[in-house]
């Protein structure tokens, strides 16, 4: 009985860095936009999260924060340390563990059911961006720009609603087919 806890342990150790290897590897993959970069780091998140449930997605999300914060270049551009995650976007990562949460909750409470997991990254979207464009205001202000709610919101928002949904439906198709194969 020892030895099914511990593959299981070790299983869950093997997803939560692979997730958050693909968050790092989603980071990259970006078209610059402005202020705030077109990135599909939210598409790791909601993986992560759709896969691995609120508990493990949740820790994936925290593990790839912390291979950022000590330096490691995993963030956008491959940047990486204190600096970014208290920058303007840092918001935006740390959002990423509400994200995670909304999504896991969804993905666990209703079995990845594909409607529970379309609502869950909506909210989880939702939850970023609060967290994000709230962090962002008070980063540009902290610099000495005056930024209004409606400029972070025509800056920080409403170019990646579509982009963004357009990950929600990747997403879950991803997390639906390749769960399929996969069993966690």
């Amino acid at each position: 009985m020892k030895t099914k806890n511990n593959n299981r342990f070790l299983s869950d150790l093997i997803y939560i860095a692979m997730f958050a290897a693909i968050m790092a590897i989603c980071a990259q993959i970006r078209l610059p936009l402005g202020t705030v970069p077109f990135t599909l780091h939210t598409l790791g998140v909601f993986l992560a999260a759709g896969f691995l449930g609120v508990k493990n997605g949740v820790i994936s999300v925290l593990v790839y924060i912390l291979m950022g914060a000590v330096g490691l270049p995993v963030f956008n551009g491959f940047s990486g340390g204190p600096g970014v995650l208290f920058g303007v976007t840092g918001g935006y990562i740390f959002g990423f563990i509400f994200t995670a949460a909304a999504v896991g909750l969804a993905s666990d409470i209703f079995n990845k059911k594909t409607p529970a997991l379309v609502t869950g990254m909506i909210i989880g979207d939702i939850l970023c961006y609060v967290f994000g464009t709230v962090w962002f205001i008070f980063a540009m202000n902290g610099q000495g720009n005056s930024i209004s709610i409606a400029s972070a919101l025509s800056t920080c928002v409403i170019p990646f609603l579509i982009p963004d949904a357009a990950k929600i439906i990747l997403s879950v198709i991803l997390t639906k087919r390749i769960g399929k194969i996969v069993k966690l």
